[in-house]
């Protein structure tokens, strides 16, 4: 649910913060008020496109931040899913908009405007005039069906899409390999070559590392011999060495340490340094007699680096890769000197995997078909509410094995005649912008079960309405609301007047400026606007009786 929006510095709003309530929350509010505003600026936190213009003038950066608290396990798994963070079961979003770019975060962590998006879509769904404009899409109309079908469809959704991309890769592979007899002969004595001056380089696994070690070592043998016996030298006991200053140091501490107890203890520390001393020059005399170059190892080992580091340039960065390689040159000499029996494998591999995606095409082509008909049932008995008086709706679903795809090989289409007689057609042929508003909230209304996105945003919902229309929506709004957080734009009393909280959003002007104010009403306030919404800028007595009825009428539907 979304507890609360925080605005700063956006477009006439100086700063405000509204806190939202559980239901049905309604904003309401003069034309040219800013209501877009409130709107817009929690789909600029959610991740859209952002524009400097924004910003309100004199302003360095506008600020939005929303707080969710998210409760579904279903959610809070997606979220995670995301590796996006949740303080206490809240999400809090913000995003910071600058001259030059802007910045987004959740629960303090810079994000991507890509990865708040992916939020947005957990964490709610926003109906405008583009998203009602949406349901003229086919891909639209699949996705609505889809998510009424549930998760029977979607787990045998799931199963298709691994086997169409099993399919989809051997189709790939079966276009790329087909080639004429003289370019598989060309690829197979690459091939052949390729293997063979692998196999006879013979690498192991590790060994570039190793054979390096020992080229650089060799490779700078003098100068780690003349750095060894200066090391040797000074740590010695001859020419002043540090062996020969510890002995001296001994000696003197010796000669009184019997006076003094505290001597004794430096004098055991003394002993300890010199043993150190003698076990580090008798370690370093041994490395010393031991370390010769000899110029054919060093010959040798510079040939081996040089024959993998060749080897390396051809076929891979180390010889994991190297013998990775080798392993698919054998894969394509195989397949060439039997070319046929391959491609005759991989056409069965192919037939097999098609044939059971088209078989899973038909069980969800069969399901879509069944609950196209209960959704479309429910859709009449909803709309003829919403005052599509006698209105036919239909859902078709039309399967050709052409279309296959990983979600099916079905087209979907929403129909709809408004008027008795007239045959059903596409909504784009019938529709208005009006009607695909209700169209759009008779769908959310059977859709509310099945749907786990808690907060849903309604921008528009009442264009091209009146009347008792408008208090059918009402009705339609308040049902949703039971289950939902709903935030609502609208500019029709009979909406308004089912609102679970009440918010007005008022434009003011302060030392010469223009600012857009929001705040809750209470239940005198709300009618008093409910009243203004029915007459006009003058509230009449007659206008509040009505607007009092309105809201004791929109109580007992609720």
């Amino acid at each position: 649910m979304l507890q609360s929006l925080h605005v700063k510095n956006l477009a006439l709003i100086d700063e405000t913060e509204v806190a939202f309530g559980g239901g049905l929350n309604i904003l309401t509010g003069e034309t040219g008020a800013g209501k877009s505003i409130i709107i817009g600026s929690i789909n600029l936190a959610l991740g859209a496109k952002a524009d400097k213009e924004m910003i309100r003038s004199g302003a360095e950066y506008a600020l939005v931040e929303l707080v969710f608290t998210v409760e579904d396990p279903a959610q809070i798994k997606a979220i995670q899913d995301l590796e996006l963070p949740l303080e206490d079961g809240q999400v809090i979003v913000q995003r910071k908009i600058m001259e030059n770019r802007s910045q987004c975060k959740v629960c303090g962590e810079t994000v991507t405007a890509k990865q708040l998006r992916q939020l947005s879509e957990i964490l709610i769904d926003i109906h405008g005039q583009h998203e009602h404009q949406s349901l003229l899409k086919e891909a639209k109309q699949l996705e609505i069906l889809d998510a009424y079908a549930g998760s029977g469809l979607a787990a045998k959704k799931e199963r298709l899409r691994e086997i169409f991309r099993k399919y989809r890769d051997k189709c790939r592979e079966l276009s790329e390999n087909e080639t004429d007899e003289e370019t598989r002969k060309k690829e197979c004595s690459l091939a052949e070559f390729e293997c063979r001056e692998i196999e006879e380089a013979a690498p192991v696994p590790g060994e570039d590392m190793e054979v390096e070690s020992a080229y650089q070592r060799m490779n700078n043998a003098r100068k780690i011999e003349e750095a060894a016996r200066n090391a040797h030298a000074l740590c010695g006991y001859e020419n002043s060495g540090a062996g020969s200053v510890i002995a001296r140091a001994l000696k003197e501490i010796r000669s009184v340490s019997a006076y003094d107890e505290t001597l004794k203890e430096y004098e055991k520390q003394l002993l300890d340094i010199d043993s150190l001393l003698n076990d580090y020059n008798r370690g370093m005399a041994e490395y010393l007699s031991g370390l010769e170059f000899d110029a054919g190892q060093f010959e040798q080992t510079e040939t081996r680096l040089n024959l993998l580091n060749r080897l390396k340039s051809k076929y891979g960065n180390t010889v994991e890769e190297i013998l990775a390689y080798k392993d698919r040159a054998l894969e394509t000499i195989e397949k060439y000197q039997d070319y046929d029996a391959y491609r005759a494998a991989l056409e069965e591999e192919t037939a097999a995997l098609r044939k059971e995606a088209l078989a899973l095409c038909a069980e969800i082509s069969a399901l879509r078909k069944e609950n196209a008909q209960t959704l479309s049932e429910n859709m009449r008995e909803a709309l003829s509410d919403l005052n599509f008086e006698q209105a036919v709706f239909e859902i078709r679903v039309e399967a050709g094995e052409e279309k296959l795809s990983e979600n099916g090989f079905d087209g979907v289409h929403f129909l709809i005649s408004t008027n008795p007689g007239e045959p059903v057609r596409e909504l784009s042929q019938v529709a208005s912008g009006g009607e695909l508003s209700r169209i759009m909230l008779a769908l959310k209304t059977h859709l509310a079960d099945k749907d786990e996105i808690e907060t849903l945003i309604f921008d528009e919902i009442d264009t091209g309405i009146s009347g008792r229309t408008a208090w059918k929506v009402s009705e339609k709004m308040g049902i949703l609301g039971k289950g939902h957080q709903l935030i609502c734009i609208t500019h029709l009393p009979q909406i308004a007047a089912m609102a679970d909280t009440h918010f007005v959003i008022e434009k003011q002007v302060e030392d010469n400026r223009s600012i857009t104010r929001i705040r809750e009403l209470d239940k005198r306030e709300s009618v008093e606007e409910l009243a203004r919404m029915l007459g006009g800028d003058v509230i009449t007595e007659s206008a509040l009786k009505n607007a009092e009825e309105m809201k004791e009428l929109a109580a007992k539907t609720k």
